[in-house]
């Protein structure tokens, strides 16, 4: 029999307990013979062409990462972190969603994909969840949405302020701006606070100034909002947007709304929803679809 994903995480830390990087098909390996899953149940599939089994593994895995007790070094590749050698000590029992409840980032995953606090204690896709299919469709799509936007926003702080302003003109060019005109990139040093500048129009006559700072913990405060407003008035312009990796002061944010320009701020939580919406930097899988009785149809015959 196949084992629900959360009865998977204590034996995937465990497995990964020496502190090497373990590809995650020798992982999925490992916790077969564990479970004694047999051949035919390692075949089976889920309506998305995925093997029921391995679906299952990753989303143990998932959930682990997003709790801090797995890291990802190389793709397909995991490695156990610190703390997650301290809950194989703190935790001797079962690991769970009840128990990675403990961990603040987890928690915040769980907010991200609109899951109740006091639902932390029960599994999302158990299967003698009483949700109709419609439901448990939906949940899983904004647990498996908010699990991604967490896993981007990692890879985000992981690439060079240089590569994060293009990462930002790739995806303001995706969400349409300079669609009649040009999105380009300026960043440079002596840019002065301007990283970006799109061209709404062909003659360049509409612009919107683009600030990006890739800060992995530093907050931005009201000074670089102000400085950011000197770069717009430098360039005669008034409308900017401000696009960090990290978050806004609340003297940031009041500042941004004092002005007179017009300033958009976008935080690393904002930032990693709308790259997923977006489908920046990554990749839909094949959709489920759900069927129901047209009605309209036998009332017509």
């Amino acid at each position: 029999m196949i084992p629900d994903f959360q009865a998977l995480m204590r034996p995937v830390l465990e497995l990964t307990s020496d502190g090497a990087v373990h590809p995650m098909k020798q992982v999925i390996d490992d916790l077969g013979a564990e479970f004694d899953v047999s051949d035919d149940e390692r075949a089976e599939l889920i309506p998305s062409g995925q093997r029921r089994f391995d679906n299952k593994a990753h989303w143990a895995v998932s959930h682990l990462f997003q709790a801090g007790l797995l890291e990802r070094p190389l793709r397909a590749h995991i490695r156990i972190t610190d703390r997650g050698r301290q809950a194989l000590v703190e935790i001797p029992e079962r690991i769970d969603v009840k128990a990675l409840g403990r961990y603040p980032e987890y928690v915040a995953f769980r907010s991200r994909s609109r899951i109740r606090k006091a639902d932390l204690s029960s599994n999302p896709t158990a299967e003698t969840d009483d949700r109709s299919p419609l439901e448990l469709a939906q949940a899983a799509e904004a647990e498996n949405r908010a699990a991604v936007e967490g896993e981007i926003l990692e890879r985000v702080l992981a690439v060079s302020p240089r590569d994060f302003e293009v990462l930002v003109i790739k995806l303001l060019s995706k969400m349409g701006y300079g669609q009649h005109g040009v999105v380009e990139h300026s960043g440079q040093p002596g840019d002065r606070g301007i990283d970006g500048i799109i061209s709404q129009d062909p003659l360049g006559l509409d612009r919107i100034y683009i600030q990006a700072k890739r800060y992995n913990g530093t907050v931005v405060q009201r000074p670089e909002i102000q400085k950011f407003v000197g770069a717009l008035m430098g360039a005669q312009g008034d409308r900017g947007v401000f696009i960090t990796s990290s978050r806004f002061t609340q003297g940031a944010i009041e500042e941004a709304r004092r002005v007179n320009a017009r300033i958009e701020l976008i935080d690393g939580d904002r930032l990693a929803q709308l790259m997923v919406r977006h489908e920046v930097g990554v990749q839909a899988d094949a959709p489920i679809v759900l069927y129901r009785v047209d009605e309209d149809f036998f009332e017509a015959l």
